[in-house]
């Protein structure tokens, strides 16, 4: 069986009640549940409340109460490692903050990144190592390692207390973003409890293969994500995937804030590859691949659809999601959640 449901944000645009309500027309039974990080936790604005009151946490589990949809799984991508304290600070507040919260309502999977902090002790701004072929660039890596080992030591700590499993998105500017990394981050600190969500998308462009990693990893996934892209070739021949050429938005545009004074970018008008919906990049047999590689994994896992296409609107784009992975699931003999 394959269960598939829905991250929350492409939905923050109306009300818990009548997302839920969209997950279940769309025929998928989980809504996966934004809790902070990058993005203010719309759909469960009183986490505080429902941390300390029986009485909140029942009041909000109930509105999942005979709808079909459960809550599949919580979310607060962000960076835990920040080096501006007023990023870093809440960003990591806000995963152990989940972790405890997961408990609350029943849940034992919170989706995070594993986040990246600056060059060196003081610095303000995050600074990804993309080629270390110098040995400065190693010697920035092993203290970003140093600082990434304690937080997510203790981390591990409070998720295996409170019988929770983190799962890291593997996504660049992050210092678990392929196998080696996250197998690198688990072996430091010694994790029992944080492990890997499978988004899909940004293994893609980093021309990684997702089943394949799903099967070297093997019980190290505790979660999925099913998320497209595509590759533009008449651009990534000349420009490569490591393509930088966003535009910086002004205060008075409409614009993303990602924390303190940080904020997303314009996407690149000729990009080397595009976020598009699940079926667009690549097809159902692919997709059927993917589920049955994760099926072998852990048949109860979630997979659920991340609709970042900005050609299809909200509920287009999921609905095309809907009808790539319920084929997907029918050629891997995988009956779905219903």
């Amino acid at each position: 069986m394959v269960q598939l449901g829905v991250y929350n944000a492409i939905l923050h645009d109306r009300s818990l009640i009548e997302a839920i309500k969209t997950t279940a027309s769309l025929g998928l039974t989980g809504l996966e549940i934004n809790t902070g990080g990058f993005l203010p936790p719309k759909h469960v604005p009183n986490i505080d409340e429902i941390l300390t009151s029986d009485a909140a946490r029942d009041d909000y589990l109930a509105n999942f109460e005979g709808t079909g949809v459960s809550i599949a799984g919580l979310n607060c991508n962000g960076n835990p490692l920040h080096p501006n304290s007023e990023i870093g600070d809440k960003h990591s507040a806000d995963v152990i903050r989940s972790i405890k919260l997961a408990q609350r309502l029943g849940q034992n999977r919170v989706v995070t990144m594993s986040g990246i902090p600056g060059a060196e002790p003081g610095s303000k701004i995050t600074n990804w190592v993309v080629n270390a072929w110098n040995s400065a660039a190693l010697d920035v890596i092993e203290y970003q390692w140093s600082v990434a080992t304690k937080f997510w030591k203790e981390a591990d700590r409070i998720a295996a207390d409170h019988g929770v499993k983190v799962a890291l998105e593997l996504h660049p500017q992050n210092v678990a973003f392929n196998v080696a990394t996250i197998r690198e981050l688990v072996e430091r600190t010694g994790a029992t409890n944080v492990g890997v969500e499978l988004d899909a998308s940004h293994l893609f462009w980093q021309q990684m293969d997702p089943v394949a990693v799903v099967r070297e990893l093997g019980e190290l996934v505790f979660h999925a994500a099913a998320k497209d892209i595509r590759i533009n070739p008449e651009n990534v021949v000349l420009n490569g995937v490591l393509d930088n050429s966003f535009r910086k938005l002004s205060p008075s545009e409409p614009r993303t804030n990602l924390g303190g004074d940080e904020w997303a970018n314009e996407w690149p008008k000729n990009s080397t590859w595009d976020f598009v919906a699940v079926g667009k990049g690549h097809p159902a047999e692919y997709w059927a691949d993917f589920l049955t590689a994760l099926h072998e994994v852990d048949p109860n896992m979630w997979v659920n659809i991340e609709h970042e296409d900005t050609s299809l609107g909200r509920e287009e784009g999921l609905q095309l999601a809907c009808e790539t992975l319920f084929k997907a699931a029918d050629l891997a003999g995988l009956a779905t959640k219903n």
